[in-house]
Formats: structure tokens, C-alpha cells, sequence
């Protein structure tokens, strides 16, 4: 049977969408800031595409992850392409693509470089209810220190290109044993033949990790300064570029909790009335929202059930919950011999709040599933 689209079920608000065809399997993932006139241009009309007439032909449902702004949207939408690789999409499924991190090695000798994060980790189950210097790879975590991730690689590469030349860190892989050309313009220190001492390039190396990790005031009094060196020797338009750069890095970005930097496996679940909504979290990860029924009958150690039932064979390490009547319960019956039982966590503020938050309004999302009409956005 034919997917029928009603406008008035989808929001006018940011997200990621997901198209499936009738065994459930995802076709293609999609992001906009409206996602109500985004999925009407895909009905209504005849396409000139065959690609999108044939995806169009294939939809049986479309699932809606909402998000808080555009950023959010383009970083969910980057981390669900890698991990689902869907047959309609052509952009961003290769680990190396999208957005990625600046990196500072654990090297004996660090330099910076651009890193990628492995996003095709799959879910585990749960039982129950400059292009010479910018080199790019997808490196296991090695312990480096990273900023990011940067929607913007042009920008990205010119801040790595500006801090290492800043602090004549190396970009070779290899170390030589004589300085090549970039010192010799001056743009290495030339630690691999001694020109100053390891010690010395290791304060260097941990000075380009400070400026980078602060950013804000530190790094743009930096590349002020090299705006005004540029002006000064009349290079006006490495000064200009500058000055964009300067300009972009002073724009506030907006905040994303999609996509950061973890090591911890957590899952946020929001308990409504009749269901709960699950977010998987995995290594600072956005990855998956699932809604869930609730047994009926006693409402209030619903939720409790609901742990217990699901996490008794692979829980994360933590559970963030907006409703738990009795954690000490539920921790001694997710022990395992060997085995702690999760971290139980009911924010108040912060990171995991707002998590928790954007949990809940999927909920209401999907357990309404009807909106009033209201002004359309462009």
C-alpha cells in the first residue's frame, strides 16, 4: 500500500528524518531546520530524479528524531549516515567524511591532525521488554586530545594549518632525521635534528592543546596578531584571510549535545505516563530512540520493571532517568558477579538534563503525532 503523507503529523522544527520501506529497514536519513516542508517536497509532485521518484516509491513509514537547532541536525544526521549507511544516500557514509576533530597525538613527539571518529560501532543487543598538512584518517583512540567536532572543514584546516604553524609543530608521520623544506621556510621547529630540544616541543605541543581547548580570547589575540605580521609585510590578502577566520571563530556557535567527546556507554530514558522513550548514548554518541510501552498497572513501579526487565543481561554504564522510585532495588538486581551494577542518574541541571530533555520531547512527539496548523516556515 501506498505511504500516505500528512502534512499536519510532522513538526515545524528541526530534526533528522529517516525513511523505511515495509520490512523496517532504512532507505535514506535526511535533515532540515523545518521538517514538515522538508518531507512535503518529497510528495505532490512528480520528480525529475529517478533516484527520488524511486525512494519515494518505496516509503512505508518515516521516523522524526527532533532536535534543539541546525547544528544538532547536521551532527545527528553525519553519525546516523555512518552507522545505518541507508542504499538512497550517497554523502557522508565513509568514516573519513563529515565532520571531524582536531586531534593532538599521543605521540613522544605530538603534532596535530584531523581526526575521525568511529561512528559504526553497532548497538549492542538488549534483551526484554592545507591539503600537506591536513591528513586525514580514521585512528582508533589513542589517548590524543581533540576539539570539536567542526561543521566547517575549510575553517577546521585553516585552524590546524594557523596552530601548528603558530607553534612549529611537525606534520610529518614519519620523524626524519634531517628538517625538510618546512623548516627551512619557517614553518617547523626542527625537533627531528635537534634545532630545539624534545622538552622544549613538548611545552609547545601542550601550549597548542591550551589554545585550542580555551579557544575564545587566547587563540584570537593569536591570530590577531599574525593578521597584523601579514599586514606589515604587505601580504593583504593572508591578512584578509585571517581576519575571516578570526570572524568565524568569534561567531558563538550554537550548542549541540549530539555528538561529543565520551567514553561511556549511557542510555537516557524518559518514563511518560503510558511509555517511555529510550536515547542511546554511546561514547558521547547520539544513536537511537526507541518508544517503549509500559505494563499496565502500578504506574509507579512501572519504570522500575522497566530497568530491571531490560538491562538484566547488557546494561550501559549509566542510566540517566527522569523517574525511579527505589535505585538501590534496581542497581543490586542489575549486579552480576563480575560485573558493576549502571551508574542511576536523575539530573537536575546540565549536560545529562538537557539530554533527558530532548528525550522527553521526542516523547510527546511521538505519542501525539498530531500538530495544530500554524504558520508555515520558509
Amino acid at each position: 500500500m501506498p505511504f500516505t503523507f500528512q502534512a499536519h503529523e510532522y513538526p515545524l522544527s528541526p530534526g533528522c528524518y529517516l525513511m523505511k520501506n515495509d520490512s523496517g529497514h532504512i532507505l535514506y536519513v535526511g535533515k532540515s531546520k523545518c521538517l514538515r516542508n522538508r518531507l512535503r517536497s518529497y510528495f505532490g509532485q512528480t520528480h525529475a530524479s529517478k533516484r527520488i521518484r524511486q525512494l519515494v516509491s518505496e516509503i512505508a513509514s518515516i521516523e522524526v528524531v527532533l532536535v534543539n537547532n541546525e547544528s544538532e541536525s547536521l551532527l545527528l544526521e553525519n553519525n546516523l549516515i555512518k552507522i545505518h549507511k541507508p542504499p538512497y544516500n550517497r554523502a557522508l557514509k565513509r568514516d573519513n567524511s563529515g565532520y571531524a576533530y582536531l586531534q593532538l597525538t599521543a605521540e613522544r613527539l605530538p603534532r596535530l591532525e584531523v581526526y575521525y571518529r568511529n561512528r559504526g560501532r553497532r548497538l549492542p543487543p538488549v534483551t526484554g521488554a592545507s591539503a600537506g598538512s591536513t591528513r586525514k584518517r580514521n585512528v582508533a583512540d589513542d589517548g590524543g586530545q581533540r576539539l570539536g567536532p567542526f561543521q566547517s572543514s575549510r575553517f577546521r584546516d585553516a585552524l590546524l594549518e594557523f596552530v601548528t604553524d603558530h607553534y612549529g609543530l611537525r606534520t610529518c608521520s614519519a620523524l626524519p632525521k634531517k628538517v625538510c623544506l618546512l623548516y627551512h621556510i619557517g614553518k617547523c621547529s626542527g625537533v627531528c635534528e635537534g634545532m630545539i630540544s624534545e622538552e622544549e616541543y613538548r611545552e609547545r605541543a601542550r601550549q597548542a592543546a591550551g589554545l585550542l581547548a580555551h579557544q575564545g580570547e587566547a587563540l584570537i589575540g593569536a591570530m590577531s596578531e599574525r593578521m597584523a605580521w601579514y599586514a606589515e609585510r604587505l601580504e593583504f590578502e593572508k591578512a584578509q584571510n585571517m581576519l575571516n577566520h578570526i570572524r568565524n571563530l568569534q561567531k558563538a556557535p550554537d550548542k549541540q549535545i549530539v555528538d561529543r567527546e565520551g567514553v561511556l556507554d549511557q542510555d537516557v530514558l524518559y518514563f511518560g505516563e503510558n511509555g517511555v522513550m529510550v536515547a542511546k548514548v554511546q561514547q558521547g554518541m547520539l544513536r537511537d530512540f526507541q518508544l517503549h510501552e509500559l505494563e499496565a498497572g502500578g504506574k509507579e513501579t512501572a519504570c522500575d520493571r522497566f530497568l530491571v526487565d531490560r538491562y538484566a543481561d547488557n546494561p550501559p554504564h549509566e542510566l540517566i532517568v527522569n523517574r525511579i522510585v527505589d535505585p538501590a532495588f534496581v542497581r543490586s538486581c542489575l549486579r552480576r558477579r563480575g560485573r558493576k551494577a549502571p551508574v542511576i542518574t536523575r539530573p537536575k541541571r546540565g549536560l545529562k538534563y538537557d539530554l533527558l530533555q530532548l528525550c522527553k520531547h521526542n516523547y510527546e512527539y511521538r505519542m501525539g503525532r498530531t500538530f495544530p496548523p500554524e504558520e508555515e516556515q520558509a
